[in-house]
């Protein structure tokens, strides 16, 4: 490199061999002058050890004592109770009635009470799988970062007793597991774990995502009632997102359909979703797409983004892996395939 520095001769190019006794190594923090005539080389950062950015941590960790689970809590015991009390005191009425009737009393209750635990079971076996894919996903997150072989062994393992029920990744499961015993870096088995198992896996979550547009998209177009449009947005995002979480392993129930909706709302205030769904819809406008639609078809656009812009949201939420080696979704493909739908539906 020539030196081009005032009141200096510039320094033509030269040649050197790095083992020339004249060529002097020197680390980026090491100080001092070389000696007269050394050439002076310090080695630049391997770029495979830099920091690889990754997503942030899909939602921030709550601290202190929840209060407001307390109080449910304590309200669902007493109402629990109430409950109990007053099933005793209607079998021991029917019995007082009538032998027979109180048979079926108690029968009918112990019926009651066997599917009321199955539901609980199902609702906390659901629950735990949604924790189960958060905590791996922030693991994964982690491991990207640190580069931990080991830990990396771990989470392939944990993936692959989550798909182990899904035929879809079967081929894949089999190229994964023979790679687990190879030396691989740590960062380099989750990117390949993300290449083999997500993406299948993306390809079908963006056409639930579409589709789910696209019916919003022409239902809120021909509906002749607000309240009509608004039951239907809800209702086939309550589907979407029951859909993408079954595909990537959850198994939601009731509370874990409510504590998705929670963490995709939240997704979508941290990461600024409806304003970026904004800016899209503004460009749409400046070159004249949505002018040549009318007004309820324009609506029906605009809702159909809002649905496939929450999509995205939960795929980011119910994804077991970050979006590392593959693309994210993004909201501009799947408003240019809303919009070719309505053209051939024009």
């Amino acid at each position: 490199m020539n030196d081009k520095t005032p009141g200096k001769t510039p320094r033509r190019p030269v040649t050197f061999k790095l083992d020339d006794p004249g060529v002097i190594v020197m680390d980026p923090d090491e100080t001092g002058r070389p000696l007269r005539g050394a050439v002076q080389i310090t080695p630049e950062a391997d770029p495979a050890q830099l920091p690889v950015p990754i997503d942030a941590p899909l939602l921030p960790a709550r601290r202190g004592f929840r209060w407001g689970t307390l109080f449910w809590g304590a309200v669902a015991g007493l109402v629990l109770l109430g409950t109990g009390l007053g099933v005793v005191n209607l079998i021991e009425d029917l019995f007082a009635r009538n032998e027979g009737l109180g048979f079926l009393g108690v029968a009918f209750a112990i019926i009651a009470a066997v599917a009321l635990m199955v539901v609980i079971s199902r609702e906390l076996f659901g629950l735990a799988r949604l924790a189960t894919i958060e905590k791996l996903h922030l693991r994964a997150a982690e491991v990207l970062l640190s580069d931990d072989r080991a830990a990396s062994r771990v989470i392939v393992s944990d993936l692959l007793k989550l798909a182990h029920q899904n035929p879809q990744l079967a081929r894949a499961r089999n190229a994964l597991a023979t790679h687990t015993d190879d030396i691989i870096d740590g960062a380099d088995m989750i990117r390949l774990a993300e290449r083999e198992l997500m993406a299948p896996l993306d390809e079908e979550a963006r056409r639930l995502v579409s589709t789910a547009a696209q019916r919003v998209s022409v239902v809120t177009a021909v509906s002749p009632r607000a309240m009509i449009d608004v039951l239907f947005v809800f209702v086939a995002s309550l589907r979407m997102i029951r859909q993408l979480a079954r595909l990537y392993g959850g198994r939601p129930g009731a509370l874990g359909m409510i504590r998705l909706m929670r963490h995709v709302i939240a997704h979508l205030a941290i990461t600024g979703g409806m304003a970026a769904s904004d800016s899209l819809i503004q460009q749409m406008l400046g070159h004249g797409i949505a002018a040549k639609l009318s007004q309820r078809l324009g609506e029906g656009v605009l809702n159909g983004l809002l649905t496939a812009r929450l999509g995205l949201a939960a795929i980011d939420v119910t994804r077991p892996l970050p979006f590392n080696a593959l693309p994210r979704p993004a909201l501009a493909d799947l408003a240019k395939d809303l919009l070719r739908k309505k053209d051939e539906e024009e």
